[in-house]
């Protein structure tokens, strides 16, 4: 027996296509795709009986053969600082193929709240300092599972129209909106599934349904030269980039995608970007390693590499996960690297660790289909307790 298919996550044309499978007359399609978007994407419902505008008689044929179902949600996590971790279950695209599990994170903070999303099974990078880059690529992520990560933050965060809000989120009086901004600095690389991320953001910041701006969705890579252009082009997100070091030997060894698309190339793409101005700055990423690319000079370099870029620089206190090789600068190291960048022009913020208890923080994500054993996870927690 087939599963039905849910239709969340689809975009304009896939819910055309699943009202003509079900002999909705094209002539009534668009006004009812308008409906359907409405609920979906707006209102968050996950029964059509609720469509109160919708026939009958159509909500009947749609429940059907269709479902409004999201992943599973197989675990959830809520650190102490607030930041909330779940683990989602993609069933099988088909008989006898295995789950895979993938991973978001919400980061809640007093002005904001960020909602970090994967978009691959795995990763195909092997950056040597993150978590995630030890598991291998399996696949791409589906449009409508990016846009189903969304669904479910929203849903367990009570954040659609008369929901009830969760348990330790701020009200709806004092934050209309949880989830304010995207970044697809999740599992994977986003620019090696470009058409499922493009395709993901224009349903998520469609301003009919659930209207996150693109100014407000960041896409981070690890430096996809070719793909940088038409991101900006064709998608007109925010563009993050994990450089990690200034030097080529270095950032081959720390992100070994840059033996194929070197410093150089990489900037070159980034004072190419399209949109890049002082209101629309690229996001440098840079983990900051003890001993590794922490110096004075380091941060000289930097400056002078990203000359002409309009930029901020995030530096990033390495996250640790058991079995890695790095250390974490010191403060002090940090507080005067960011001061070398800060004092040439550049905002330098150094990220505030969010979620190292449950591992959701910065490079720490890998879905529990690489489980831990109960030794690594009693080492997390003594490095997380000594921070």
């Amino acid at each position: 027996m087939s599963v039905m298919r849910s239709l969340a996550g689809l975009d304009r044309t896939g819910l055309g296509e699943a009202l003509a499978e079900i002999g909705v007359s094209e002539r009534e399609r668009k006004m009812r795709v308008s409906q359907l978007w409405n609920w979906i994407y707006f209102r968050g419902v996950r029964d059509f009986e609720a469509m109160t505008n919708v026939s009958k008689d159509l909500r009947a044929k749609l429940a059907e053969h269709f479902t409004l179902e999201r992943p599973e949600v197989v675990v959830e996590q809520i650190s102490t600082d607030g930041t909330r971790k779940w683990l989602i279950r993609l069933p099988a695209d088909t008989p006898g193929e295995k789950p895979h599990d993938v991973e978001a994170v919400y980061i809640p903070e007093s002005d904001r709240g960020t909602l970090c999303i994967s978009s691959q099974v795995g990763c195909t990078l092997n950056c040597s300092f993150c978590h995630t880059g030890t598991q291998k690529l399996v696949r791409n992520l589906r449009a409508s599972e990016i846009v189903a990560q969304v669904m479910i933050a929203r849903d367990r965060l009570g954040e659609w129209p008369g929901a009830t809000r969760a348990e330790g989120t701020a009200s709806e009086a004092d934050a209309p909106r949880l989830v304010t901004n995207l970044v697809f600095m999740g599992m994977g690389e986003p620019l090696y599934n470009y058409d499922g991320v493009k395709n993901a953001i224009a349903i998520i910041s469609d301003d009919q349904g659930i209207s996150i701006g693109k100014r407000r969705i960041t896409v981070s890579t690890s430096g996809v030269v070719p793909m940088i252009e038409p991101l900006g082009n064709d998608v007109g997100a925010m563009l993050a980039i994990s450089l990690h070091a200034t030097r080529d030997d270095l950032r081959d060894e720390l992100v070994p995608l840059n033996k194929k698309y070197p410093i150089k190339d990489l900037l070159d793409a980034c004072r190419a970007y399209p949109g890049a101005s002082n209101a629309r700055r690229i996001t440098f990423e840079y983990v900051m390693l003890k001993d590794v690319n922490d110096k004075p000079a380091d941060a000289r370099e930097l400056v002078r590499l990203l000359k002409g870029i309009p930029a901020k620089i995030n530096l990033i206190p390495f996250n640790p996960w058991p079995g890695t090789k790095y250390e974490c600068s010191d403060w002090e190291t940090i507080e005067k690297f960011s001061e070398i960048v800060f004092n040439a022009g550049y905002a330098s913020p150094v990220r505030t660790p969010r979620g190292r208890d449950i591992l959701a923080a910065c490079g720490q994500l890998k879905s529990e289909t690489q489980k831990l054993s109960a030794r690594e996870r009693m080492a997390l927690r003594a490095m997380a307790m000594t921070d």
